[in-house]
């Protein structure tokens, strides 16, 4: 079986397990019973990296997530002049005032979105020219509609080997303000990045969006950060016009969530298993991150959820049900989660409104369809989502795409089934280097 070559290149010194070619998942024994911390947000962390550096004064950002993702974040500001200090847990910025220290350079985003999307708007906003690269796949990944609004805005771009794409230079002489729009459909990430750099613009700046927003909850999350650092939007009453303020960010002292995303494996490892995890460090009714709502599904699924103030603890069930459809548009990057929990329900279950996952680090919807097909699971491909059918997996190799998400929802299958392998285990590393770790320290059996 010829598996997807990663991408080594977007690996940072913060991977593990870069050399592995593969990873064998083995059952546990018995139920799983423990409870753990997962790193902080990859979400909030690149959010407060990037505000924090372009504030006046030094904040600490506490509870970062060291991960491939967070590690070019900050690669890149260090470029830019910016001092980045990491102790423990904790990452110290010096913030610039919005004047990027140095006026020229090569930053390379790896294949963080989340960095390529708000990086551009950033440096729009200072005085410099910049060239940006990323991962093989990041460059295939859509960035026209935020590249139109900055060239709106006065900011100029020449362009590699295509146009609207990375490879890129930008060429910087300020944001003009004023009124600008952007599509939701696409990202919303567009719509945060900028965000985050309009109240730097020379006059204040009011984007409008036109359409549904993909994921509106990372509006809110960006929102929500900015305004922690002095920042307040307004907000529309139908949230399609955001006006910002001119102003500058004050640097604080600021506390990182636990990244639910992540957090979404560990407690599938409860169900599963017909265990118990909790996660120390959620408050499951005020978090501002969307996957929140796989907790829904897990109750929907027969599992028992328990919402403390500072922690979230699940207990699995002897059988999980199924029979259900499920819209995936507040919190897609778990359907990969719950496609990998189906073939253990009672019956079927579809899975809807993901259309925009297909260009993420792979196409998830079809790539989550041709892996559960190697491992004998019925599947039905739908342009938004897929239904996944009851079965009993069979041992097979399976490919992870170079996809973190893909690499942890497909390990979950190696919990009830034996024989599962998954390629290239290192890609984890994007968002959770330290996941086998974790998942050994559980009980479950990892073998290299």
């Amino acid at each position: 079986m010829v598996m997807g070559q990663p991408d080594l290149e977007a690996r940072s010194p913060w991977s593990a397990n870069n050399d592995k070619p593969q990873v064998e998942i083995h059952p546990p024994v018995g139920a799983v019973n423990g409870s753990l911390r997962v790193p902080g947000s990859k979400s909030l962390t690149n959010r407060a990296l990037v505000i924090a550096a372009l504030a006046e004064g030094r904040s600490a950002i506490h509870g970062i997530l060291k991960s491939d993702d967070s590690y070019w974040c900050m690669d890149a500001l260090k470029k830019l002049g910016v001092g980045v200090t990491i102790e423990g847990e904790t990452a110290y910025i010096e913030g610039c005032g919005g004047k990027w220290p140095n006026p020229s350079g090569e930053l390379y985003v790896g294949a963080a979105g989340t960095v390529a999307r708000f990086l551009p708007a950033a440096l729009a906003a200072g005085t410099g020219d910049w060239t940006l690269r990323g991962s093989r796949r990041m460059s295939e990944r859509p960035l026209a509609p935020l590249l139109r609004a900055l060239t709106s805005l006065g900011t100029r771009f020449q362009y590699g080997e295509k146009e609207l794409c990375l490879p890129l230079t930008l060429q910087a002489d300020g944001l003009q303000g004023g009124e600008v729009t952007l599509p939701g459909s696409t990202s919303s990430q567009f719509i945060s990045g900028l965000l985050l750099a309009a109240p730097y613009a020379k006059e204040p700046l009011t984007l409008r969006i036109e359409g549904e927003v993909v994921q509106r909850d990372y509006v809110r999350m960006t929102l929500d950060t900015m305004a922690a650092f002095g920042i307040r939007p307004e907000v529309s009453a139908d949230g399609q016009s955001i006006a910002v303020p001119r102003g500058c960010y004050q640097a604080r002292s600021f506390l990182l969530e636990p990244d639910v995303s992540t957090c979404g494996y560990f407690w599938s490892l409860a169900a599963l298993t017909a265990g118990r995890v909790r996660i120390e460090g959620i408050d499951a009714k005020n978090t501002t991150q969307p996957d929140i709502e796989i907790l829904e599904v897990l109750e929907r699924m027969g599992c028992t959820v328990l919402r403390g103030g500072d922690f979230v603890e699940v207990q699995g069930t002897e059988r999980l049900k199924g029979g259900f459809t499920m819209s995936m548009k507040k919190s897609s990057d778990q359907t990969l989660t719950i496609a990998a929990l189906a073939p253990f329900a009672d019956g079927p279950i579809t899975l809807t409104d993901a259309a925009h996952i297909r260009h993420h680090e792979c196409d998830r919807i079809s790539a989550i369809c041709a892996e559960l097909s190697k491992l004998g699971i019925r599947v039905d491909e739908h342009h938004d989502g897929l239904t996944v059918y009851p079965g009993r997996p069979v041992p097979a190799l399976l490919d992870s795409h170079d996809d973190h998400r893909m690499a942890m929802a497909l390990s979950l299958i190696g919990l009830k089934a034996g024989g599962i392998r998954i390629s290239d285990p290192g890609c984890v590393s994007k968002t959770c280097p330290g996941y086998f770790d974790q998942l050994s320290r559980l009980g479950v059996r990892i073998e290299y």
